[in-house]
C-alpha cells in the first residue's frame, strides 16, 4: 500500500509540473527524470538487470505509437494513448519472459537502437508548447491525482517493469496531444539518460542502495548535460524573418499552420 501511495503521489507530481511548462524540450527533459524510478526503488526494493533497458525501449514504443496513431492516423488521442498502453503491456509481457537478462548484450541494442533513432529523427528546433489546457493548476493536480492512482494501481502488476511503465505518460500524452511529435522525439534523445541511470545502480548494486542510486542519477545528470550543452553550441542563429520553428502568435494560424516535420 505505501509503494502505491508513493508512485502515485510521484507520477501526479510529475504530470503536474510537466503541464506547467511551456517549452516541450523541458517538458521532455523532466519527464525523463527517474523520479518515479528512484522513489520505486526507495519504498520496495528491486533488481536491475537488462529488463529495465528493455523496458525504456518500451517506454520510447508507447510514445512512437500514440505519436503515429494521433498525429499521422489522426486517431482521438484517448483511443490512441490506450493502443500505446495495450502495445506497452504486450511488450513488457514478452520481456518477463525472458527475465533475467544480462544487462551487457542488452545494453549494447539498445544503444544502437537509440543511436539510429536521434540520428534518423532529430527533435528539430524547440518552440513552446501547443494551446494550453483549459483547467488551471490547481484543478490540473487534482486530474493527475485522480489519474496517477488508477494508472499505479495498473501498473503494479507489472513486477519490476513498473517502474518504466507509462502511468505517467498515459497522462502527459494528453496534455501534451498538441506536440506530441515533438515531445516525442525529445523523449527519445532523453532516454539514454534513463539508460545510463539503470547501468549505473546495476554496475554498483553491490554498494548498496544509496550509493547505487547516487550514482545512477550522477550518470543521467552527466547524459543530460552533455546532450543539452552540445544542443546549444549547435543550435544556429535565430532568422530574423518568419521561418520554421518560430513560434506562431496566438490567433495566427493555429496548429494548422505550424510545419510538421517529417517522420
Amino acid at each position: 500500500m505505501t509503494s502505491l501511495l508513493v508512485a502515485a503521489v510521484t507520477v501526479t507530481l510529475t504530470v503536474w509540473v510537466v503541464s506547467l511548462i511551456r517549452s516541450v524540450r523541458w517538458r521532455a527533459l523532466v519527464y525523463s527524470l527517474p523520479i518515479p524510478i528512484t522513489m520505486m526503488s526507495i519504498a520496495t526494493p528491486f533488481h536491475v538487470d537488462g529488463g529495465e533497458l528493455l523496458g525504456v525501449a518500451a517506454l520510447n514504443a508507447f510514445f512512437v505509437v500514440v505519436t503515429v496513431l494521433h498525429v499521422r492516423m489522426g486517431l482521438h488521442i484517448v483511443v490512441a494513448d490506450l493502443a500505446g498502453v495495450l502495445v506497452y503491456l504486450g511488450l513488457s509481457r514478452l520481456i518477463a519472459v525472458f527475465e533475467p537478462l544480462p544487462l551487457p548484450p542488452v545494453l549494447a541494442v539498445v544503444g544502437v537502437l537509440w543511436t539510429v533513432a536521434t540520428v534518423l529523427f532529430p527533435p528539430g528546433p524547440d518552440r513552446a508548447a501547443g494551446p494550453a489546457a483549459r483547467l488551471g493548476p490547481l484543478a490540473k493536480l487534482g486530474a493527475a491525482a485522480g489519474g496517477s492512482l488508477l494508472m499505479v494501481a495498473v501498473g503494479r502488476h507489472l513486477k519490476g517493469l513498473v517502474v518504466t511503465f507509462p502511468y505517467s505518460g498515459v497522462l502527459v500524452v494528453l496534455e501534451t496531444r498538441h506536440d506530441l511529435e515533438r515531445f516525442t522525439r525529445h523523449f527519445t534523445r532523453n532516454s539514454i539518460g534513463l539508460v545510463a541511470f539503470f547501468t549505473a545502480c546495476h554496475l554498483l548494486r553491490e554498494q548498496g542502495r544509496p550509493v547505487a542510486l547516487a550514482a545512477g542519477w550522477l550518470a543521467h545528470a552527466l547524459c543530460a548535460t552533455a546532450l543539452h550543452l552540445g544542443r546549444a553550441r549547435g543550435r544556429p542563429p535565430a532568422a530574423s524573418g518568419p521561418g520554421e520553428g518560430e513560434v506562431q502568435a496566438p490567433g495566427h494560424g493555429g496548429d494548422e499552420a505550424r510545419p510538421r516535420s517529417s517522420p
